[in-house]
C-alpha cells in the first residue's frame, strides 16, 4: 500500500514539474527540486524526456549534483555527464566516496576523464586513479577506499581519543580496520564492541580475525552472494598480498542485487538492463534490432522444419491445426527449467558436483509432464478429431518434447556459462529454438510415416 502510494505521489510531482517547465516557472521548479530528495530527483530525471531532463539537470542544486548522479541509472548517468565540461564535472564529484566518483568516470572518453582527473587535488585523484585500476564488475571496482586503519598493540582508550580527534567517520562505518607493522590485515574492530570495551583493553584482545577479508579481484555477483549469506553490513577488501586496499558497504551490494536482478530481466528479451526509457529512437532502435536478427535465425531455423513437410501438411489439415501445440508445451516446459537453472547458477548453487544430478532430476520432471500431458492432449485430440493415430502421434511427440526440453534446460545454461556467454540472455532464445525443431519434427516426422 505504501509503494503504491509513494508512486502516486511521485507521479504527481512529475506532472507538476512537467506542468511548470511548460509555462516556464522555472524558479518554481528550482525551488520544488531544493525540497526533494537526491534519490527522488534522479527518479524524476529517469521518469523525463531528454529535452526536459536537460533543463531539470540545469535547475538541481550544484552541490546535489553528485549524489544525484550516484543513483541515476548508467544510461540516464552517461547522457548527462557527457554534456558537462570537465572542470564541472570535477566539482560535482567533490565529497563523493571514490567507488561513485570511479563509476561517473567509467563512461568518458579517456581525454575527457583525464582532464576531470587533473582538475582534481592529488589526494582526490590518487584515490580514484586506483579505484579505475580495477575492472568494474569486481570488488576491486565497486570498493570504497574511505575508511579507518588502527593498530593492534594499542588501547580502546587511544582509538576512541583518535576517532575524536578525526571528528568524522566515513559513510556506512561500522567497523574498524586492524594493521600490523607491514600494513597487512590482521582482523576487525566492530563499534559496538569498542564502546563496550575497558579503555585499558588492547585492540588485538577483542578484534575479530580478518579471515573472510574479500579478494580485489572476486566478482561483484559472487561478493553480493557473500553478503547475502553471512548477513555483512561491511567488509574488508585485500590484494594478492593481503595489504587493505578498501572496503564494501551493504549499500553498495544493494545496488550490485538490483542490477543482476533488472538485467536477468531484461535480458531475457535480449535488451541492456541499463536502457534509458526515454533514449533516442535510433538508438533504440539500433540495439534491439540485434537480438531481433538472432531471433529471426532462430524463427527461419524452426520454419524450415515445416517446409520439409509441406506436402503431409497439404495432405491433413489437422496435422496443420494441431502443429503449434507440441513445439508450444515445449517451449513453456523448458523455459521454466532454464529460469531454475539461471537463477541457481547466479546464487551459486549450482557447480560440477551436482549437475549431473540436476540433469537427472530435470529429466524426470520432463518425463512424468510428458507422460501426463501426452495422456491429456492425446485424449482430447482422439475425441475431437476422432482419430485414435493422430491422437497417439501427438501424445508421443508431446512426451518426446517435454523431456527433451527438461534436460536441455539444464544443459542450455550450463553451456552457455561455461562458454562466458550470459545464460540469461541467450538461454530462452536456444531453448525455444531446440524445442520447437524437435517437437516440430518429431511430431510431423511421425505423422509422415504413420498417416501419410
Amino acid at each position: 500500500m505504501a509503494d503504491i502510494q509513494e508512486q502516486d505521489q511521485t507521479h504527481q510531482t512529475l506532472q507538476e514539474v512537467n506542468q511548470a517547465l511548460e509555462n516556464g516557472m522555472f524558479v518554481h521548479v528550482r525551488r520544488m527540486l531544493q525540497d526533494m530528495e537526491p534519490e527522488d530527483i534522479a527518479h524524476l530525471l529517469e521518469a523525463s524526456p531528454p529535452k526536459e531532463r536537460q533543463v531539470l539537470w540545469q535547475l538541481t542544486d550544484p552541490e546535489e549534483q553528485g549524489e544525484i548522479l550516484d543513483e541515476l541509472s548508467e544510461d540516464v548517468k552517461d547522457g548527462i555527464v557527457a554534456q558537462m565540461a570537465p572542470d564541472k564535472l570535477a566539482a560535482v564529484t567533490e565529497g563523493m566516496e571514490t567507488d561513485d566518483v570511479a563509476y561517473v568516470l567509467r563512461s568518458l572518453p579517456d581525454d575527457k576523464y583525464r582532464e576531470v582527473l587533473s582538475q582534481m587535488d592529488a589526494t582526490d585523484r590518487h584515490r580514484v586513479e586506483k579505484a579505475l585500476a580495477y575492472p568494474e564488475e569486481t570488488a576491486g571496482g565497486m570498493m570504497s577506499t574511505d575508511f579507518i586503519t588502527i593498530r593492534g598493540d594499542v588501547t580502546a582508550d587511544v582509538v576512541l581519543r583518535y576517532l575524536r580527534m578525526k571528528g568524522e567517520l566515513p559513510e556506512a562505518t561500522d567497523a574498524l580496520y586492524v594493521l600490523d607493522q607491514n600494513e597487512k590485515l590482521i582482523g576487525h574492530l566492530s563499534l559496538s564492541t569498542l564502546i563496550t570495551t575497558q579503555p585499558d583493553t588492547e585492540i588485538q584482545e577483542v578484534m575479530d580475525d580478518a579471515d573472510e577479508a574479500i579478494p580485489v579481484d572476486m566478482d561483484d555477483s559472487e561478493v553480493a552472494n557473500l553478503f547475502e549469506r553471512r548477513n555483512w553490513l561491511s567488509a574488508p577488501v585485500v590484494d594478492p598480498d593481503n595489504q587493505l586496499v578498501g572496503r564494501i558497504t551493504i549499500d553498495d551490494v544493494v545496488d550490485i542485487i538490483r542490477e543482476d536482478a533488472e538485467h536477468s530481466m531484461m535480458s531475457m528479451a535480449g535488451m541492456d538492463d541499463d536502457e534509458d526509457t526515454f533514449a533516442p529512437v535510433l538508438k533504440s532502435a539500433r540495439r534491439r534490432s540485434i537480438w531481433l536478427g538472432v531471433n529471426v535465425l532462430a524463427a527461419l531455423a524452426a520454419a524450415s522444419v515445416s517446409n520439409m513437410f509441406e506436402e503431409t501438411l497439404d495432405q491433413m489439415a489437422a496435422i496443420a491445426i494441431l502443429m503449434t501445440i507440441v513445439p508450444s508445451m515445449g517451449g513453456v516446459a523448458g523455459n521454466q527449467t532454464v529460469a531454475l537453472v539461471i537463477r541457481g547458477l547466479a546464487v551459486g548453487h549450482i557447480g560440477e558436483t551436482n549437475t549431473r544430478w540436476l540433469l537427472s532430476k530435470e529429466a524426470r520432471v520432463g518425463l512424468l509432464n510428458g507422460v501426463l500431458w501426452a495422456t491429456i492432449i492425446g485424449t482430447v485430440v482422439v475425441v475431437w478429431k476422432q482419430n485414435l493415430l493422430l491422437g497417439v502421434i501427438i501424445a508421443g511427440a508431446m512426451m518426446t518434447n517435454l523431456f527433451v526440453a527438461g534436460v536441455a534446460g539444464v544443459c542450455v545454461p550450463v553451456l552457455l556459462k561455461k562458454l562466458n556467454i550470459d545464460p540469461a540472455l541467450a538461454g530462452g532464445m536456444a531453448l525455444t529454438t531446440i524445442t520447437d525443431i524437435i517437437g516440430l519434427s518429431v511430431f510431423l516426422g511421425m505423422a509422415t510415416i504413420f498417416l501419410i
